[in-house]
């Protein structure tokens, strides 16, 4: 009877260690440290006078991937120091070339420059972005900018980093004006001019979006799920998502953000991402109205989403 007690009595102890140990696990200690299932990103086109920006992610009620846009004939270490700062408050995904300044390198400058960002801030970014609107009509001839893709994507891989990909989305059902070519068609231009490699090892594929480029079209859920399943099929093991939304006209900003970032997309491996293009001009300080928009949007997602690199 004895040696049954006490048998008892320690099962009883490590049921209650454990269930300590769970409770400490599923508590937020802070928003840096949350398992999350969802992404939730922002764009800066500019890292000049970091410090309002650092206040503004640092005072968000959960951390964000920030997504760097890297300037024309700029170096790299001209943004470490901003980009140390900036991770101490969030995540990184830097882009290595903006869509419109594709043209603008031949493949030897753009190998040039894809090695030096990545050599010179390889330990600080934690997301590269290998190519950005890359179907777009004003990127260049397609074969080119495949072979700059594939380079990109390759030199990300050997370095064992992570790659994300943003397509223009320019092809839903009904509309044949927000591209110029045929082939400049966001699924027939994936299927034609990405290599299977990329394909299958590409960590996120992303779509960039705005209706006011393709005739204020809003796609409805439905057709959201159905093209990221589609994107899904064709990058099998890719998260999926959003890779810049946003748009120019200050009377639906709001709406907008707030439509976009609480999409409840119910296909595998979407995880949001979003990434407000105009963060910096709308969010920067943190007394602007729509950092406001934001940080209650990212409080109602709280204790619901989160995510995990």
């Amino acid at each position: 009877m004895k040696s049954y007690t006490i048998k008892a009595i320690f099962f009883i102890l490590l049921c209650l260690l454990n269930l300590s140990c769970n409770r400490g696990n599923n508590s937020i200690e802070n928003k840096g440290e949350q398992n999350q299932t969802k992404l939730y990103g922002v764009t800066l086109d500019s890292v000049k006078e970091i410090e309002p920006t650092i206040d503004a992610l640092d005072s968000l009620s959960k951390r964000v991937m920030v997504r760097v846009v890297f300037d024309e004939n700029i170096s790299a270490q001209t943004y470490r120091t901003s980009l140390l700062q900036l991770k101490e408050v969030s995540s990184i995904m830097g882009e290595l070339f903006d869509s419109e300044y594709l043209p603008h390198y031949s493949l030897k400058e753009y190998k040039k420059r894809v090695d030096e960002y990545l050599d010179v801030l390889g330990d600080v970014v934690d997301v590269w972005e290998i190519g950005n609107e890359v179907n777009g009509e004003w990127t260049g001839k397609p074969s080119d900018v495949a072979k700059k893709v594939a380079y990109a994507y390759s030199a990300v891989k050997k370095r064992g980093y992570k790659s994300a990909l943003t397509l223009y989305y320019n092809d839903y059902n009904h509309n044949d004006g927000c591209w110029a070519k045929p082939e400049e068609k966001m699924r027939p231009w994936a299927k034609k001019y990405l290599n299977k490699e990329l394909k299958e090892g590409l960590e996120y594929l992303f779509i960039s979006y705005y209706e006011e480029d393709c005739d204020n079209y809003r796609p409805t859920k439905l057709e959201w799920e159905r093209l990221f399943k589609e994107l899904g099929e064709m990058f099998p093991n890719s998260k999926l998502g959003f890779g810049e939304v946003g748009t120019s006209n200050p009377s639906k900003k709001a709406e907008y953000l707030k439509r976009y970032y609480t999409l409840d997309i119910n296909v595998s491996r979407y995880v949001g991402g979003y990434f407000w293009w105009y963060a910096k001009e709308d969010m920067v300080p943190k007394s602007k109205p729509l950092w406001g928009v934001l940080d209650e949007v990212l409080k109602e997602i709280l204790s619901i989403d989160s995510f995990n690199l």
